[in-house]
C-alpha cells in the first residue's frame, strides 16, 4: 500500500486511547480556552482525522511562510498551504503553556483539542500578504478564501495539538464521514492496490461519473473514492446530505459492486485552485489512494485561475514530496457527433456546438422548475433527488 506522505505510518492525532482521552477531556474542562475560528476547526479536523500527518500541530509564523512560498517548513518536510491558528486577540491565554482550543461550529462550544503553546507570534500585515498571494494568487477581498484566511485574526499560536472530537463532521455525517485511518484500512479490506481518488464539492452528474470510469480503466484500478467535501462551503452550494443522497444513488446503479466508496471529509473550501490541488493529493496520499483526478479549474472559485493552472502547479512540487500520481483531466461532456461522454480535448473535431453543456445556472434553473436536465447531461434518478430538493426551497 503507498506509504502516508513523510513517515512510514500515518500519525492522526486523534487521541484513540479510551483512558487517555477521558483524562485529557477532563483536563481540558481547567484549562484556559479560546474559540478558534472554522478555518482552524476545520484544519485541527484534519490533523485528528490522520490527513495532516505528519504535520504534529499549528505552525508558527516561519513554518506558516515557508508553506506558504516553497511548500517546505523550516525543518525541511514538505506541506503546500499554511495550518494556523490565528486569533483577534491572546487575553484568555495569558502566559499559559496547555490551552483548549474550542469549536465555533458545534452549539456551546465544547472542546475540539488541546494545544501545547510553543509560540505566540503578531503576523505582520506584510507577511499575512505574502501568505495570501502565495496561496490564493489573489488580495482580492471578494475572493471566499482570501477573505476568510484574513478574517481571523493577526494572533498566531502554534504548537502541538492533541484532537478530542472531530467537530459536527461525525454526528451529522455519520455514514459518509471517514478519517485518513479509516479510508486506508476499508482499502485494505476490499484489497484494492491501485485506487484513485476524485474530489467534489457538487452532485455528481454524467460528466464527472464518466470521468470517473475513464480514470479507473485508463490507469488499471481496483477501486475509486469518492471523497466529498462536508465543511463550509459558498452561498448556493448544494447541503452536503443532498450531494450525498445522489452521489449514493449514482455509485449503487452505475458502477460495478465493489468498485467505488464514497466518503467524506471535514474541512472549509479554501477555493485556493493550484495550491488547494496539492493539498487534497496530499491528503488522498495519506488515505491510501495512488492516483488522483485533477480536472479543469479543479478547487477554483470566479475567474482568478487558468483552467489548467491546477494541473501545472504539481512541476512546483518539491521532487519525491509525494508519490501519489495526478490523472490530468479536461472537461467531459457528451458528445453529440460520438453519442457518448467525451475528453473535450479528445475530440479535436469537434465544435462547442457538438456537445451538450450546461451551465451551473441553467443546471439550477431546470431542477428548480422541476424539470430534469437531459440524460446526456444527467442520470435521471440523480436528477430526481435534486428535483425534490430545489422543491422544497
Amino acid at each position: 500500500m503507498i506509504k502516508p506522505i513523510g513517515t512510514d505510518e500515518l500519525q492522526p492525532l486523534f487521541v484513540y486511547d479510551t483512558d487517555a482521552h477521558e483524562a485529557l477531556s477532563h483536563e481540558a474542562e481547567s484549562l484556559p480556552s479560546v474559540i478558534i475560528s472554522s478555518q482552524a476547526a476545520g484544519n485541527a479536523v484534519q490533523m485528528g482525522a490522520g490527513y495532516f500527518s505528519p504535520l504534529k500541530g499549528f505552525m508558527n509564523v516561519a513554518d506558516a511562510m515557508g508553506a506558504a512560498e516553497k511548500m517546505t517548513l523550516t525543518d525541511g518536510s514538505f506541506f503546500p498551504v499554511p495550518v494556523m491558528c490565528l486569533l483577534e486577540n491572546t487575553d484568555a491565554i495569558g502566559d499559559a503553556k496547555r490551552i483548549a482550543l474550542r469549536d465555533p461550529n458545534v452549539e456551546g462550544n465544547p472542546v475540539l483539542a488541546v494545544m501545547d503553546v510553543e509560540t505566540i507570534e503578531e503576523v505582520t500585515d506584510e507577511q499575512m500578504a505574502t501568505m495570501t498571494d502565495k496561496v490564493y494568487r489573489t488580495d482580492d477581498a471578494e475572493h471566499p478564501g482570501v477573505a476568510a484566511f484574513n478574517n481571523q485574526g493577526r494572533m498566531a499560536v502554534s504548537g502541538p495539538i492533541q484532537v478530542l472530537n472531530f467537530s459536527y463532521f461525525q454526528s451529522e455525517f455519520p455514514d459518509t464521514f471517514r478519517t485518513a485511518v479509516e479510508i486506508r484500512n476499508e482499502i485494505q479490506e476490499r484489497g484494492w492496490k491501485k485506487v484513485v481518488a476524485f474530489q467534489t464539492r457538487n452532485p455528481m452528474h454524467l460528466a464527472h461519473e464518466e470521468l470517473c470510469h475513464m480514470a479507473m480503466d485508463r490507469l488499471g484500478c481496483d477501486g475509486l473514492v469518492i471523497h466529498m467535501l462536508l465543511g463550509k462551503l459558498k452561498k448556493g452550494d448544494i447541503p452536503a446530505p443532498v450531494r450525498d443522497a445522489a452521489i449514493r444513488k449514482m455509485v449503487e446503479l452505475y458502477f460495478p459492486p465493489n468498485s467505488a466508496m464514497v466518503t467524506g471529509y471535514g474541512f472549509d473550501m479554501l477555493y485556493a485552485g493550484p495550491r488547494e490541488a496539492v493539498l487534497h493529493a496530499y491528503f488522498r496520499q495519506n488515505m491510501g489512494a495512488t492516483h488522483f483526478i485533477v480536472g479543469r479549474d479543479h478547487a477554483g472559485v470566479g475567474d482568478y485561475y487558468g483552467a489548467f493552472d491546477a494541473q501545472s502547479v504539481f512541476d512546483e512540487v518539491p521532487a519525491g514530496a509525494m508519490e501519489i500520481e495526478i490523472f490530468k483531466a479536461d472537461h467531459t461532456a457528451w458528445s453529440k457527433k460520438l453519442n457518448k461522454v467525451v475528453m473535450m480535448r479528445e475530440a479535436p473535431d469537434h465544435v462547442k456546438e457538438d456537445f451538450i453543456l450546461l451551465s451551473g445556472t441553467k443546471v439550477r434553473e431546470m431542477l428548480g422548475n422541476g424539470m430534469a436536465p437531459p440524460k446526456e447531461f444527467s442520470r435521471p434518478e440523480v436528477a430526481q433527488i435534486l428535483i425534490d430538493y430545489y422543491s422544497k426551497l
